[in-house]
């Protein structure tokens, strides 16, 4: 009874060590696969002549009214006026009911939103232009009234690290 009882616990020892090698590996894997999955942001001064210049002409749309089951997208266009690729990345929103999204040459990246990861990185090159889609679902959190949302996108322009793109709407 004794060496049945020895040998049991050692099985056990041995399956528990084997699930807990397996679980470490994973995890490695998955941080790994994380670190590497963001491109690198080249960074500038603020004092750099030769850097990206990201202009922006407007930030802020109003939809006007709106039911709860509708849902309205805006388009902001941004421009590279610099000399080096403006790279865009980090992008999520104010609410999980917002999403934001980025097009370049034609590429649109995944929409990210508020509780999604974002690791996605898109460059701009000089003299291109970008869009920034916002899109607000009022029926994913439900609201009466006004609502202002917003989806955030970093930048590597030393003066413009983060730009911000509202939407206003009426949910009747």
């Amino acid at each position: 009874m004794n060496k049945y009882r020895q040998t049991n616990d050692t099985s056990v020892f041995w399956i528990i060590t084997g699930i807990t090698v397996l679980a470490i590996i994973a995890i490695g894997f998955v941080a790994f696969g994380e670190s590497k999955s963001q491109a690198q942001v080249a960074s500038y001064e603020t004092t750099s002549t030769s850097r990206p210049k990201v202009v922006v002409a407007s930030h802020f749309q109003d939809f006007g009214k709106m039911n709860e089951t509708d849902e309205k997208t805006a388009e902001f266009t941004i421009e590279n006026m610099g000399d080096k690729p403006l790279q865009l990345f980090k992008i999520t929103s104010s609410c999980g009911c917002t999403f934001g999204s980025v097009t370049i040459n034609g590429k649109k990246s995944r929409e990210f939103s508020m509780h999604s990861k974002s690791n996605w990185t898109g460059e701009l090159p000089p003299g291109q232009k970008a869009i920034v889609s916002v899109t607000y679902k009022p029926s994913i959190m439900p609201v009466k009234g006004e609502v202002t949302r917003a989806v955030y996108v970093s930048t590597n322009d030393p003066d413009n690290k983060e730009l911000t793109f509202s939407v206003k709407a009426y949910v009747e």
